[in-house]
Parts: C-alpha cells; sequence; structure tokens
C-alpha cells in the first residue's frame, strides 16, 4: 500500500464478501485496495467447518477459506493491507479513506464489508469471565474441554456449528434456547438432534454466568442453574455499521439498507456480507455479494448511473 495512493475502489473487510470484492474488483481491471484490519476472515476464523460452499464437498475450515480467497486477490492484482477503515468522507469526485495506521487515500467507488460482531447477553459475569470459560471460539477451547460439559447460548447456524465441534471433542453440551426449537437451517438441526452429547434445553433465558477463578456455570431467570466448565454465546450479530452512520441508510439493526445489486443509498457506496440488511447468512452468500458490490461500483465508474 502506498501512502496517499488514489485507487478505483476500496474494500474494507477482510471476510470472504470483503476478500471476493476485491478479488472481482481487481479482475474488472480496477486499481483495488482491500482494508482486511489485523486478522483476516472475520466471523468465519472460528468456524470449524463451512459447509455448502462450491468446490468444498466435504466442507472448508473458516480459517482456510479467507487466506486461499485472499491469495487469489492479490494474484488478480489487488492490493491488500493489514489494516482498518477508520474514517470515510464522501466527496463530489469520490471519497476521502482513513485508515488505522494514519493514512488517507482517494477513492473513487467503496465497498462496506466489515461484517459483523457477536451480540452479547448483557448479564452478570459475561465480561467478567471473557477469556476465563466465557468464549467464541469452539475450535479454540474445545480440546481443553474433554469430558467437561458446556453451555452454548443460541439455536441459530452458528451455534450449533459450535456445538457440534464442541461435541466432536468428546464435550458434553448443553444448548440453551430462548425459544422451544432450534432455528438453524435443516441439515444442522438433524445432526445435532441425532448427536448423543448435545442436549437441547428450550425457553431457557440466562441470567447470570457464575463461577470463581474461571466459569462453573449459569443460573437462568427461573432460578434453575446449569453446571459448565465454559459459556458460549451465539444469540445473533450487530453489524457493524457506525462508521457510515450518518452517510447511508441504515434499518433499526444498524444495518446498511442495499438493493440487490448491493448498492447503497450513497452513490459509489456498496454493502456486502453480514453487514447489510437481508443477509441470509451463508459464506456463499456473502462472497456472492461481494462479487455483486464491485460490479456494481464498476458499472456507476463506467456510466455514472447508480441507480437504474
Amino acid at each position: 500500500m502506498v501512502p496517499g495512493m488514489d485507487y478505483d475502489i476500496v474494500v474494507a473487510g477482510g471476510g470472504i464478501a470483503g476478500l471476493s470484492a476485491g478479488l472481482t474488483a481487481a479482475r474488472l481491471g480496477r486499481r483495488t485496495l482491500v482494508l482486511t484490519g489485523d486478522i483476516l476472515g472475520g466471523q468465519l476464523l472460528s468456524i470449524a467447518k463451512v459447509d455448502g460452499y462450491p468446490g468444498f464437498p466435504d466442507g472448508v475450515p473458516g480459517y482456510d477459506l479467507c487466506p486461499m480467497a485472499q491469495e487469489m486477490a492479490t494474484e488478480a492484482g489487488a492490493e491488500v493491507a493489514s489494516v482498518e477503515l477508520a474514517r470515510l468522507v464522501p466527496g463530489n469526485d469520490g471519497w476521502r479513506v482513513a485508515t488505522s495506521d494514519g493514512e488517507e487515500h482517494a477513492a473513487k467507488g467503496v465497498v462496506l464489508a466489515t461484517g459483523a460482531r457477536l451480540k452479547k447477553l448483557g448479564v452478570p459475569g459475561e465480561a467478567e469471565f471473557f477469556g476465563k470459560g466465557v468464549s467464541h471460539c469452539a475450535t479454540c477451547d474445545g480440546p481443553l474441554l474433554r469430558g467437561r460439559a458446556s453451555v452454548v447460548v443460541g439455536g441459530g447456524d452458528s451455534a450449533v456449528q459450535e456445538a457440534l465441534t464442541l461435541a466432536d471433542y468428546d464435550v458434553r453440551v448443553v444448548m440453551l434456547l430462548r425459544g422451544a426449537e432450534l432455528s438453524a437451517q435443516a441439515s444442522y438441526r438433524e445432526r445435532a438432534l441425532a448427536n448423543p452429547k448435545i442436549e437441547l434445553r428450550g425457553s431457557s433465558i440466562v441470567a447470570e454466568i457464575r463461577g470463581g477463578a474461571s466459569v462453573t456455570g449459569v443460573r437462568l431467570d427461573d432460578g434453575g442453574i446449569v453446571e459448565a466448565a465454559a459459556v458460549f454465546v451465539y444469540i445473533g450479530l450487530e453489524p457493524n455499521s457506525e462508521l457510515v452512520g450518518d452517510i447511508v441508510r441504515r434499518n433499526a439493526a444498524g444495518a446498511v439498507v442495499v438493493d440487490p445489486a448491493m448498492r447503497s443509498s450513497r452513490p459509489g457506496l456498496a454493502a456486502a456480507g453480514a453487514v447489510r440488511t437481508e443477509w441470509p447468512g451463508r459464506a456463499v452468500a456473502s462472497a456472492g455479494d461481494g462479487a455483486n458490490a464491485a460490479l456494481a461500483i464498476d458499472r456507476y465508474l463506467r456510466d455514472g448511473r447508480w441507480h437504474e
């Protein structure tokens, strides 16, 4: 990355959506910069197996998928920098893009693929025991929990994936669901229901995470206690969209409102992946988002039209 350099397209985000956008933009011949942040991969980093991604019939680890995508993007000509988007300022002829290392660049178009962060329970003990039993990474902590019990809070795809990964490490898992049933896709539900190491408890709301030197369990809002050596929280995502809050339309949850081509309300700014509205929660969808976002900006730079 050359300090102060001008680019056709700057992509903010190092997950599969951002890397796909960078790859597509570079293949279109656009001078492209991808800002990945310090850690490549985003939410996929902790996923042991991404299912349903074309070319990988047996699944692919998330921590392998994004480095492969980065290599493809750089081979196509995109520049990749391990810094974050710090500020985005719209202008008459494009954007001023400031990065976390203090540099500033000009861009004709921007793809926002900054992803989302995991929602917090907001209960006593959650912050106190983070890293001491409260976790978001079964592949990291599962080997340390062999033969012990853990709690997974949530019933969506990510929660079930974590539970299945923990079970593979011989961990007994209690899944605490706000509703009565799992909301994950059918293939994950079937695997969880068939796994003898996974127990489902519906209508269970965590009121407190308990422990001493580390987590010992959770207290439910009905007073019940679930003993566990670890708690994995997967109750949804919050879009990382604060940097564009005053620039584009967002919905009540903070997601950037886009049309089917990933175009936001501001000409020259597209959004892709978990940061946008109606994101279906699939890695393959994020890859498609990134490609569509880059194509939308390329068309805009060619004909000057944003919305049809």
